[in-house]
């Protein structure tokens, strides 16, 4: 796995909070201009998911879960740390970038709820662009902790195909307004990234 060094994106306190992903929301909604939409579904690698099991200790296998319209999700875990990548196959998945995207310290998202973003082409047809994800990650005063727990709350913004799938930012969801700003990040960077050449950290 590569591990990518994270500038997490603290929101300011004025911005409203939402809590994503929660139930009081719609599964399917729109934004205000009617152009870009959302839908939330869930996954857990636990039911649901076909696992395949690694070949090593530190490695922990695969895991294939439903996405939304036709996009599958792709867990891989090892190390105490995890990769999450989309595609229409698992093979197509696993050559995405964000198939070895991890963070640096302890991480995991073995289960959670996938906001999709959805944009309307010209021709009528909706496509997801984008997916926004909670992980649990590992803060510096975790390494204290003596149950080993993971305390940091990390939302990874990823692109979708075409262009490539990969990370395009990080917001800690710990923070006031961490939701809007995902999405704010979601819908004005995504399309336009360059997998491999722009830097999610800035």
């Amino acid at each position: 796995m590569r591990q990518v060094t994270r500038q997490v994106i603290a929101v300011a306190a004025g911005i409203g909070m939402v809590v994503l992903l929660g139930g009081a929301l719609p599964a399917i909604a729109q934004t205000a201009s009617q152009e870009i939409s959302f839908v939330y579904t869930k996954f857990d690698a636990e039911k649901g998911c076909k696992h395949t099991p690694g070949r090593d200790v530190e490695d922990y296998g695969s895991w294939r879960c439903a996405g939304h319209d036709g996009i599958m999700v792709l867990l891989s875990g090892g190390d105490q740390r995890m990769t999450m990548s989309f595609g229409t196959t698992a093979k197509q998945a696993q050559k995405e970038p964000a198939s070895s995207e991890t963070f640096p310290g302890f991480n995991s998202v073995y289960d959670g709820t996938i906001e999709w973003r959805i944009e309307k082409l010209a021709n009528g047809k909706k496509r997801p662009f984008a997916a926004i994800v909670r992980w649990n990650t590992r803060t510096e005063a975790d390494a204290e902790r003596e149950d080993g727990k993971s305390t940091g709350r990390t939302l990874v913004v990823t692109r979708l195909n075409p262009g490539g799938v990969c990370h395009i930012g990080y917001v800690d969801a710990r923070q006031p307004g961490a939701n809007e700003a995902a999405r704010k990040l979601a819908d004005d960077k995504a399309r336009g990234f360059k997998c491999g050449t722009d830097d999610p950290n800035k």
